[in-house]
């Protein structure tokens, strides 16, 4: 019989890294609703078979006005968070939740609408984490306690 993976408890917002894309300290939204992850972006374009990207809007603290180039991307439909059909761009990068380093598939999406700039779903919480909805920032809790 297959050991079973220790799933890591989580709350319904934690403090992701992309390490990949130089962005750290990025709160996110845990959303067990949601199939996909979403990362907000702007300025996308495609250029060359090149997609070109900002993350995050000028207001975040984290902006930096990089313009950021995958060669390696596609384009999926995505139900939004109305029910509607959406043709996003989609990318393959490191993501870092706690001691976790996960290589996922993130949709770029414009979140500026939305509380947090990035959504965590299912697809990449599926057997690696538990969701405790009356924990916010469990992982940063726990870190501190441990110091």
């Amino acid at each position: 019989m297959e050991k079973e993976k220790q799933k890591l408890i989580i709350g319904r917002r934690e403090t992701v890294d992309f390490p990949e894309l130089g962005l750290f300290g990025i709160i996110a939204k845990i959303d067990t609703g949601a199939y996909t992850t979403a990362l907000h972006c702007h300025d996308m374009r495609e250029e060359n078979g090149v997609l070109h990207f900002k993350l995050l809007d000028p207001a975040h603290p984290e902006y930096n006005e990089q313009d950021l180039k995958f060669a390696a991307y596609s384009q999926k439909e995505i139900k939004n968070s109305f029910g509607e059909i959406e043709n996003r761009y989609v990318i393959k990068t490191l993501i870092k939740i706690g001691h976790k380093r996960i290589k996922s598939v993130i949709s770029l999406s414009d979140r500026g609408k939305m509380r947090y700039p990035v959504l965590i779903g299912r697809k990449l919480l599926k057997n690696r984490f538990i969701v405790d909805v009356s924990e916010l920032n469990h992982l940063s809790h726990l870190s501190q306690n441990s110091e």
